[in-house]
């Protein structure tokens, strides 16, 4: 028993050790991007005026995810005048409709009048969130959801699933710093790193690779339980 369990550990540390050198290699390449703008599903876009706009919350106010989502939701808001704007984030079991109301005052400051705004709280997963607003509005409307990049592919497919015919996506990419302008062009050290692709690139590529993977995984249990 205690040969198995060492030729068992032997293998999993094999594994671990390639997966960790094919996980390291990739950060020096553009796949981690390309699989993540892959997620973003940007080819799924609206050929018509969206009559609802849904702004999925994302890990709540105030997070980089759900700040990215409502800029992205105010633009479009104030491009579709006309539209509803329904904000899919679940109550807070600690602070209730208060990161609700901090995404609805948001969009009121920047303009957006409050009657068009419409809360769907108790939807937990997207799924769900999906069937939430499925009772808000008729499914023939045009749907334009707004959300990160790695999951507007499963959102577009799960709100497909439940019966909406009119529906694309409108990710909210972040804009980085100009990579040039990182560079400090005042420094003479001869051992100074101008290139930014080993100091800056490759982390945020692994970053990358850990989104992808984490939504993979969601993708392929939605997959299994018919959701998309």
């Amino acid at each position: 028993m205690i040969k198995s369990f060492s030729s068992w550990f032997k293998k999993l540390l094999l594994f671990l050790g390639a997966f960790s050198l094919v996980f390291i290699i990739l950060s020096f390449t553009s796949l981690p991007y390309w699989a993540y703008y892959g997620l973003a599903a940007t080819d799924d876009q609206l050929e018509v005026t969206p009559s609802t706009i849904v702004i999925m919350g994302g890990d709540g106010m105030p997070s980089p995810s759900g700040l990215m989502r409502l800029y992205i939701g105010t633009e479009k808001a104030l491009q579709h005048p006309d539209s509803k704007v329904i904000i899919a984030l679940p109550y807070n079991e600690f602070d209730s409709t208060y990161q609700l109301s901090l995404m609805l005052c948001q969009l009121v400051e920047k303009g957006v009048d409050s009657k068009r705004i419409i809360f769907a709280p108790n939807g937990f997963n997207t799924r769900s969130q999906a069937l939430e607003i499925k009772e808000l509005v008729d499914t023939s409307v045009a749907l334009l959801i707004v959300s990160s990049p790695e999951h507007m592919y499963r959102s577009i497919h799960s709100f497909r699933k439940v019966g909406f015919q009119i529906v694309g996506g409108s990710p909210s990419f972040e804009k980085p710093s100009d990579e040039e302008k990182l560079k400090d062009e005042t420094d003479k050290d001869d051992m100074k790193v101008q290139n930014l692709a080993l100091r800056y690139n490759i982390w945020s590529y692994m970053q990358y690779e850990i989104i992808v993977l984490r939504e993979y995984t969601a993708i392929a249990y939605y997959r299994v339980k018919g959701w998309i």
